[in-house]
């Protein structure tokens, strides 16, 4: 009988002291990250039969629990890779936001004193000081432009390093759950089955954290331990092996970071950016290829859409040195220097995959003009040579613009010319936009060169009998190539009258005999446009010259001006007739609206995922974290269950020896 209740006191006080160590265990963890609360589980030992039936053997503890529900730790990760998506991208947006929407660093305000400065020519198109407010409002504007392009440039290497970083990290903690995995199962096989739970937290945490960078799925095999998937099925960690990640520069485009997996032949193959979503890496990828890239490209066409309207403008117009008008602006491919093109150019970026030809041949990537920037996007294109020509996507709506096509082509206002010596598979990331806001600069320097005046002066000949007047004319855009604007033109009505007119003088089309008059309508030629009103009268004439002596001339200063309210970006090249529908300001208001309202959006919905994380961390805590109250109470409840059986033992042993003395 003793021998019964020595044993079942022993299994009593082993009980409790498990039951204290757990317990302990608990308390001291309470604040560990990712820990897991553990419980005893006991049951009794098997009865012993007698003659009177089954008599109890004690307890034996059978495991430790780990308190842990999969589904809660699943609800968990999954609101927590998302809240780091939104918030790795608000914070990268809402430096953009800060940066475009400040009312003194951003460009509207840099544009209305550029235009200030025009008016002021305008009004006092002979005074130097105002020519030269002119300039230096221009030279403010250039700058506004190249720091705010310098800021998304930073912005950009930020993104990059960033990027670095986290696929670092992504590799780091691959690498420590496979040699986790590794523990586990030799946890697990050399403790019979039982399950090492502190391993099993740390490997937990290493997965939680791990979904903050990027969003992971988990497979748990049958030997216990975990294969990692990412993005479209890649495997991230396979039993006790990791694969690694590589950080390098996209093939197509050498200044964003990509992110490439290493197979096992150590070849790295570069992964979409849509296929690696969530986490803080997915929210740079995305905050990057949504808006950043677009934001730049929308200033860069407010740049190069200024610069180019404005020169072609300026080039109707004449200098005080009674030339015409050169380029007021530079741009990528088309400036005030030696062999101008009439067009800017845009960025041609070759694949780094692209095909080498045989020396001496040389590839020559495809030549790209923005023959019509009121029609330009803000989109990138990507060009792909096939066996049967070539195919043009436009990147921001996935559209193919045209398919297996001969060269040259023009789309959304560039004129794209064929490469030479390139292969079939070779391809071309085009960004018409993405330099312009870099790429601008003042071509003038002297104020003598800033055509104010209009290079045309009409006038009636004295000797003129009838009512007819001429209008002062105005110079056709865009600027005509091979034209003398200032060639002297004469237009003399028949003798006898008989409502036609003869027009002599050195152009195009010129002389023009017997022209039919119709008072008002359009009279062109040389890249000039006047009209004549009234009655003119037999051999009445008039005349189109040069306007010598035009210093206090602001016909072209006023054009100038007017350039600042009109539309003259985004036009849809798709349909025919379209015209455009932005000026400078709404195109720039346009990008500052955007980035607010995404920023305003990512702020909204980050904030309710936030909410949502605390929520389903919570619900997880209140399973599975520590509470320090019940581990008191537990703590006191096996005290008491080892006091008790010790007082077992202890009558046992007085029983044992009352037995032993009965002998004496």
């Amino acid at each position: 009988m003793s021998d019964g209740i020595f044993g079942i006191s022993i299994t009593g006080l082993r009980a409790a002291q498990m039951g204290l160590t757990t317990a302990g265990h608990n308390i001291t963890n309470a604040s560990t990250p990712g820990y897991n609360r553990q419980e005893i589980v006991q049951s009794t030992n098997t009865p012993l039969y007698t003659g009177a039936g089954f008599l109890g053997q004690g307890t034996n503890v059978s495991t430790v629990k780990r308190v842990y529900s999969q589904f809660l730790d699943n609800q968990v990760q999954s609101a927590q890779t998302k809240s780091s998506y939104l918030d790795t991208y608000y914070a990268q947006i809402s430096q953009l936001d800060n940066m475009l929407a400040d009312p003194s660093a951003g460009l509207s305000p840099a544009l209305q004193d550029f235009f200030s400065g025009v008016n002021d020519a305008a009004a006092n198109p002979a005074s130097v000081p105002s020519r030269q407010s002119m300039l230096s409002s221009s030279d403010a504007l250039v700058s506004r432009f190249q720091a705010l392009d310098q800021r998304f440039r930073e912005i950009r290497n930020g993104v990059n390093s960033q990027i670095t970083s986290s696929v670092s990290l992504i590799n780091s903690y691959a690498q420590q759950i496979a040699t986790l995995n590794h523990q586990v199962v030799i946890a697990e096989a050399g403790g019979n089955g039982q399950p090492p739970n502190d391993i099993l937290d740390q490997r937990d945490k290493l997965i939680a954290d791990l979904n903050k960078e990027i969003n992971v799925s988990v497979v748990k095999q049958d030997n216990g331990s975990y294969n990692v998937f990412m993005g479209k099925g890649q495997a991230l960690v396979v039993g006790q092996q990791a694969m690694t990640l590589k950080a390098m520069p996209m093939p197509d485009d050498p200044e964003s970071m990509g992110v490439a997996y290493v197979n096992y032949g150590g070849s790295a193959q570069m992964l979409s950016s849509d296929s690696l979503d969530g986490g803080s890496l997915g929210g740079l990828l995305a905050f990057r290829s949504e808006t950043l890239d677009k934001a730049q490209n929308e200033l860069g066409r407010v740049a190069i859409g200024l610069a180019q309207t404005f020169n072609d403008q300026h080039r109707l117009g004449q200098d005080l040195n009674g030339d015409l008008g050169g380029y007021y602006f530079n741009v990528r491919g088309a400036s005030g220097a030696s062999g101008q093109n009439a067009f800017p150019s845009a960025k041609v970026v070759s694949n780094a995959q692209n095909s080498t030809p045989v020396l001496p041949l040389v590839a020559t990537p495809p030549a790209v003009t923005l023959t019509d920037v009121t029609s330009v996007t803000t989109s990138d294109y990507r060009l792909v040579q096939t066996a049967g020509g070539f195919t043009l996507t436009r990147l921001s709506d996935n559209t193919a613009l045209f398919s297996n096509a001969a060269l040259p082509q023009t789309v959304d206002g560039l004129t794209i010319a064929a490469p030479v010596n390139t292969s079939a598979g070779d391809g071309w990331l085009i960004q018409p936009t993405r330099d312009g806001a870099k790429d601008i600069s003042v071509a003038i320097r002297d104020t003598a060169k800033i055509a104010a005046a209009a290079p045309i002066r009409t006038a009636a000949t004295d000797a003129n009998t009838g009512s007819g007047k001429i209008s002062a004319g105005v110079v056709n855009p865009p600027p005509p190539t091979n034209v003398n604007l200032q060639q002297a033109v004469t237009i003399t009505f028949h003798t006898p009258y008989d409502g036609q007119f003869d027009v002599t003088g050195t152009g195009a089309g010129l002389p023009a005999n017997n022209q039919v008059y119709t008072e008002g309508a359009d009279i062109t030629y040389n890249g000039w446009t006047v009209q004549i009103n009234g009655t003119p009268a037999a051999n009445d004439s008039f005349t189109v010259g040069p306007n010598t002596g035009g210093v206090a001339d602001n016909r072209n200063a006023l054009l100038l001006a007017g350039l600042q309210t009109k539309n003259t970006l985004g036009k849809d090249s798709s349909v025919v007739g379209s015209e455009p529908t932005a000026t400078y300001q709404s195109a720039y208001s346009q990008i500052v609206s955007s980035i607010g309202v995404k920023s305003r959006d990512i702020s909204v919905t980050g904030q309710a995922q936030a909410s949502l994380v605390a929520q389903t961390q919570q619900a997880q805590q209140s399973m599975s974290g520590v509470n320090l109250d019940e581990e008191a109470a537990n703590l006191l409840r096996y005290q008491q269950a080892y006091q008790a059986s010790g007082k077992m033992m202890e009558i046992a042993t007085t029983l044992f020896d009352t037995l032993l003395s009965l002998g004496r």
